[in-house]
């Protein structure tokens, strides 16, 4: 009989200190905690697990002294001291853009872009792929791997490779071409699935259950990739001078960045590195995959699942993980979750393009078409400060407005064609 996906034996071998200062997984519905190991689900009541640690003093000039890269909050994450010797991808500190031009457009006092695109692979999945890569090796697994909309194909693949490690990554076969070639140029194992992401992950559990050794990133070592995205709240707060924003906006697939990026806000409070004071956090879905959204608009406390149908292939996770988390995080903080249609997905991809000169991938599209809307609706205040979040880069997603935009005109090579044009 094969062992049960939530519950794998954890390795003899972990050397002390494999992850840092995380001292045990703890359940995130019953509070009970269990050894650290690859598990995902709590052995009292199946909630979902996450990791819990006992921080030492930690010093914003400790910090600051550190690597250019995620490695800075490495007394923060489950990952060794001497993570910065180990063959990562060296992700995270991208760039916190102010958005004058934007923000003149929708009516905002103050906006930052935070732009994840400048990543190693081009999106924010590099920083939850380096926190599980840490933890594969440290248990002692053999292949590393994921179910993926696209972006966190091309980061494992990516990460395997610089690794040295055996990688197999499994997307659905209807996936953005740019996507699938930026994901099989690292690997040779990369499989397509008849199906959508759901389905692909529901083969991965399949896999993780019957396979030893292998490091699903999103499955089987979840609660420690799920860790990485709080490295975005912390650089926000640093970089906005050690202060946290009044008002978030985050694209919601699984709905683990959200909640994350909370968590991290909450722990810098803890340890006493930025000031307790209020935010909002918003969360932003397309139409076509709005699971989140639709429960938070009618009140409900349970996400039902949906089948996805947009152009954000990126964000379309239909049966979201995080769903509940999302809601309770959105609700506590006094901000929303808002969608979208595909068509406002464009008009966001070419409005943050034109006013700011970044090409987001259209999660980003659905995170400023969102933050557009909830200023129109006034359930965004315009007077606080706000930071919205690029999560990839928009090469990888050229098919969904590449009909919508090309040249102004053609034209003979001649000054009096081009007085013609009416663009002088």
């Amino acid at each position: 009989m094969s062992t049960p996906t939530s519950v794998l034996p954890a390795p003899t071998t972990v050397r002390e200190g494999a992850f840092g200062h995380a001292v045990h997984l703890v359940c995130r519905e019953c509070r009970a905690t269990q050894p650290l190991g690859p598990s995902y689900a709590c052995q009292e009541c199946f909630g979902p697990l996450e990791i819990g640690y006992e921080f030492p003093e930690v010093t914003r000039a400790q910090i600051e002294a550190g690597p250019k890269n995620i490695w800075r909050y490495q007394a923060l994450l489950p990952v060794p001291a001497d993570i910065t010797g180990s063959r990562n991808m060296e992700p995270g500190f991208t760039r916190l853009l102010r958005a004058d031009n934007l923000a003149r457009e929708l009516g905002i006092r103050k906006l930052w872009v935070k732009d994840d695109s400048g990543n190693p692979t081009h999106s924010f999945k590099d920083r939850v792929v380096a926190i599980a890569l840490s933890a594969a090796r440290e248990l002692g697994m053999t292949v590393f791997a994921c179910p993926s909309t696209g972006n966190l194909a091309n980061a494992v693949a990516a990460a395997g490779a610089r690794a040295g490690m055996k990688t197999v990554v499994f997307i659905p076969h209807d996936l953005e071409t740019p996507k699938v070639v930026t994901s099989a140029v690292y690997t040779d194992s990369l499989v397509a699935v008849k199906g959508n992401y759901d389905d692909v992950n529901r083969l991965a559990s399949e896999i993780a259950g019957e396979e030893e050794g292998w490091a699903f990133v999103n499955v089987n070592v979840r609660p420690y990739y799920a860790e990485g995205s709080k490295t975005l709240g912390f650089e926000v707060a640093e970089q906005l001078g050690w202060r946290l924003p009044r008002q978030v906006v985050i694209p919601v697939a699984s709905g683990s960045q959200l909640t994350k990026v909370d968590k991290g806000f909450s722990e810098l409070v803890q340890l006493g590195l930025v000031d307790d004071a209020p935010y909002r956090i918003f969360g932003a879905q397309a139409e076509g995959c709005s699971p989140v959204s639709q429960a938070f608009k009618s009140g409900h406390d349970v996400v039902r699942p949906v089948k996805p149908d947009t152009i954000a292939k990126s964000l379309a996770i239909g049966n979201p993980a995080d769903g509940p988390y999302v809601l309770d995080v959105a609700r506590r903080t006094g901000g929303a979750i808002e969608d979208v249609t595909d068509e406002e997905v464009r008009e966001g991809i070419r409005l943050l393009a034109r006013t700011e000169g970044v090409f987001a991938e259209t999660a980003g599209g659905v995170t400023v078409a969102v933050l557009k809307k909830l200023v129109e609706t006034g359930q965004l205040d315009p007077a606080e400060e706000t930071v919205v979040f690029n999560t990839g880069d928009g090469l990888k997603t050229l098919d969904a407005i590449a009909d919508r935009v090309g040249p102004a005109a053609t034209i003979e090579p001649s000054y009096a064609a081009f007085t013609r044009t009416g663009l002088a």
